[in-house]
């Protein structure tokens, strides 16, 4: 009987040996590299480069959104207030580049603790926040004062050209989009704080249960 235990013993032992040298042939591996980027915080970093892309072809999307709608068939003047707010639209979408490759190297920094998504999304959203609040800031006055100056009480149809209609606020926007930013990355690091305030006692009290164990 124990003869038998133990041969059937060796020979599971045999089979999980084989099975072992078969899982490290390249059949069994060829998706490391990608198992190893969902596994780490590499794959957080890809918002961040999707975002910083995002930003480089913005500018084009909204001359195709103004091509669509005709708006340069409107009038010398619309056509100059469209050209001078695309620049500012491209100054704040270059701007919006640098701050999300920028913050993609704080990943290393956050990744080091157990818990690693919590704090990497907390900056996420930061991040977005610190993003959006620029683009409504910088875009919201710039556009608003070119629009009141050269388009009057039609300044609304050059928000609407680059889809960004709930801007349409008149001559007022010039001061309303600043605050609206300005609150916009304040809520947003509020609300990343409080992630990582989630973070930071999940992280204490594995270390605590592991000092009280010792």
């Amino acid at each position: 009987m124990s003869d038998t235990g133990g041969s059937a013993g060796k020979k599971i032992a045999e089979m999980s040996d084989k099975i072992e040298k078969m899982s490290g042939g390249p059949f069994f591996t060829f998706a490391k590299p990608y198992l190893d980027f969902i596994g780490k915080e590499k794959i957080f970093s890809l918002v961040y480069y999707v975002m910083a892309v995002l930003n480089l072809l913005l500018p084009l999307g909204i001359i195709f959104q103004a091509v669509r709608m005709g708006f340069f068939q409107a009038g010398g003047k619309f056509v100059v207030a469209f050209l001078l707010s695309w620049l500012v639209i491209v100054f704040a979408c270059w701007i919006g580049f640098q701050l999300w490759w920028d913050r993609k190297k704080k990943l290393k920094s956050v990744s080091t603790s157990e818990f690693i998504a919590t704090p990497i999304f907390s900056e996420i959203v930061e991040t977005f926040g610190e993003w959006m609040g620029t683009l409504v800031g910088i875009i919201g006055a710039g556009v608003g004062l070119i629009a009141s100056i050269i388009l009057g009480d039609v300044a609304g149809m050059l928000f609407s050209a680059i889809g960004m209609d709930f801007l349409n606020m008149g001559v007022m926007v010039v001061i309303a989009a600043p605050v609206f930013g300005f609150f916009i990355i304040i809520i947003s690091r509020f609300l990343a704080e409080q992630l990582r305030i989630f973070a930071a006692l999940a992280n204490n009290t594995k270390d605590i249960a592991e000092n009280i164990k010792k």
